[in-house]
């Protein structure tokens, strides 16, 4: 089924895919940002319930530990909203938290296990 697709048409609601695992007959999992009007995304995501489409909202937040980070950068390279940068005068991470989308792609990255989640 077209979701993406359906959000748009119907819903006037944009899905931006940060990250999927799916496969054609078999379960999957989509991490999607919706952006639209309260209204509408509530409709949609009813709409989605219907379809027998399961939906968390993330209500997460990634956590650094600042004395175990190493300033090495790597997250900052796969993070899709640049949340991580690396400061370009004293090459330390700074974290933008409310350019975060929680898609957790810097968790696995982190060579020395100082990115998480508060769960």
């Amino acid at each position: 089924m077209p979701v993406t697709y359906r959000l748009a048409k119907d819903f006037n609601v944009a899905a931006n895919i940060i990250r999927a695992q799916v496969a054609p007959n078999q379960i999957g999992t989509l991490l999607v940002e919706l952006s639209g009007d309260i209204d509408q995304l509530d409709a949609a995501m009813e709409w989605l319930r219907l379809q027998d489409i399961g939906i968390s909202t993330l209500s997460r937040e990634i956590q650094i530990d600042m004395e175990s980070c190493v300033h090495c950068g790597l997250c900052t390279g796969i993070c899709p909203t640049e949340a991580l940068t690396l400061d370009s005068e004293t090459w330390q991470l700074n974290f933008a938290r409310s350019r975060c989308i929680v898609c957790e792609q810097c968790i696995p990255t982190c060579p020395v296990q100082a990115i998480s989640t508060n769960l």
